[in-house]
């Protein structure tokens, strides 16, 4: 068996990976609460943005962490397609199950909330398992098939937990308490996930097809890292819809507004 190394840089790459997710979660909640005070178009545009900023902090979180994985006696390349797939199962799951919530709360909020929490939980573990399915290495792959059923579970119970902090929490101190609560879940599941994997390596002078984490991987990371930032900024500085209405409240004049 290949000695498996998770954090080949220290604690950066998991402290790094910890704060995107917590930077997707905060912002992904922060357009939620906007969506639920909305309708209409501004609805659907603010749950589309909830939905790509959680499943770009999810993803950006996994592959952070993933600059991270070593293992001795072989070097480790990742498949272009499959990465890029695994991406967008990310955005595509984590939009349905926000949309299942911001639609659906309507007709039974827990029901939406359950439909939604599930359908999220198991595209996150996808896209985890898609990402692994990626790497490329001399030798063979296989899982501890109770501890990938751990991190499923754990995926599914956090983002029911998120989806309910989105139905639940309105203001700021709130969100950010469940944000970091949701980035340790996902940190979590991404850990208890990688515990799973068990290598078998074969020694082997071939070059190994796909790209370097740092050829690939890290551009794309920091890339999507700088669109979480930019619209978290984006967001902080667009007014609320309580805002908005007490501007224009204020500048009602005073006989209209009587």
């Amino acid at each position: 068996m290949g000695h498996l190394d998770h954090a080949t840089f220290g604690w950066l790459t998991p402290v790094l990976s910890y704060a995107m997710a917590c930077t997707g979660a905060a912002l992904g909640l922060r357009c939620t609460v906007r969506a639920l005070g909305a309708t209409g178009r501004s609805r659907r545009n603010w749950l589309l943005t909830a939905a790509s900023a959680i499943g770009t902090g999810i993803w950006t979180m996994h592959f952070v962490a993933m600059l991270g994985f070593g293992v001795h006696g072989t070097d480790i390349r990742y498949d272009v397609p499959l990465t890029i797939l695994s991406q967008l199962v990310a955005m595509i799951v984590v939009c349905a199950g926000v949309f299942a919530v911001g639609y659906g709360r309507d007709r039974g909020r827990v029901r939406a909330l359950l439909i939604g929490g599930l359908t999220t939980g198991l595209g996150v573990a996808s896209m985890h398992y898609l990402g692994m399915a990626a790497v490329r290495l001399h030798g063979d792959v296989t899982y501890d098939p109770v501890m990938v059923g751990l991190s499923v579970l754990i995926a599914v119970v956090a983002a029911t937990a998120a989806l309910w902090a989105a139905l639940n929490i309105r203001s700021p101190a709130a969100v950010t308490v469940a944000s970091l609560v949701m980035g340790a879940a996902v940190s979590s599941m991404h850990y208890t996930a990688m515990f799973a994997v068990h290598v078998r390596v074969t020694p082997s002078g071939e070059v190994l097809p796909g790209a370097t984490a740092m050829q690939f991987i890290f551009p794309l990371a920091v890339g999507l890292g700088s669109y979480l930032f930019l619209t978290s900024a984006f967001v902080a500085l667009s007014p609320t819809a309580g805002e908005r209405e007490a501007t224009a409240s204020a500048q009602r004049p005073v006989g209209l507004a009587g």
